[in-house]
């Protein structure tokens, strides 16, 4: 099977190379607080030399209607991701596809083409319930995220079968700083291990 991997909390030309250049789909940009948010401006500017073939991705999380208007002017991401809940009240811009967040222990149907499949709290580095997860995955299209490094991608991808993975923590070399390197891994391990669960 071919997996569809996303690179995120990018913060430097450096990591969104280095996300290209390893091959990723897409490539996710913070708008949410953390250590890894980024304004629209600055996510505009690190996007510039992202072919469009590469989908780039805002992360937010219980954005404002304002904030999220304004990362669209500024920023035109191709997929808006943030909390299922939160689409109940937002305005989504024509144009702009979305990847609802469910976490673990959200008992949900999808309703939804494609969703992310979090862990409590985004950005941790914790694990999320790979059972619940392949239950989902079985009737959407899953992207797995929490806890993943090139370590353990293998064994979620056998375990789950999502769709996609998405890893960010999991490929730094201190909270909030990239390590070009460990992306290249995670991509070419995601990859392998996709490509031994088709045979």
């Amino acid at each position: 099977m071919a997996i569809w991997v996303k690179i995120c909390g990018l913060t430097t030309p450096d990591a969104v190379a280095a996300a290209v250049e390893a091959g990723a789909d897409a490539v996710g940009f913070v708008f949410a607080p953390s250590k890894r948010q980024v304004t629209a401006s600055q996510a505009t500017q690190l996007a510039q030399g992202v072919p469009r073939r590469i989908a780039r991705v805002a992360v937010m999380l219980h954005p404002t209607q304002s904030q999220l208007d304004e990362v669209w002017s500024t920023f035109r991401p191709d997929v808006l991701q943030t909390d299922v809940q939160d689409l109940a009240t937002l305005r989504v811009p024509t144009g702009l596809a979305v990847m609802p967040v469910i976490r673990g222990g959200v008992a949900l149907k999808p309703e939804h083409d494609r969703i992310l499949f979090e862990g409590p709290v985004s950005g941790t580095g914790s694990t999320s319930d790979w059972h619940s997860a392949a239950q989902l995955a079985s009737t959407t299209q899953l992207v797995l995220a929490g806890g993943l490094n090139a370590s353990n991608v293998a064994d979620a991808i056998a375990a789950v079968r999502p769709f996609g993975v998405d890893v960010s923590s999991g490929v730094e070399a201190s909270p909030g700083v990239k390590d070009p390197a460990r992306i290249h891994e995670f991509v070419r391990r995601a990859r392998a291990a996709a490509n031994g669960a088709s045979r």
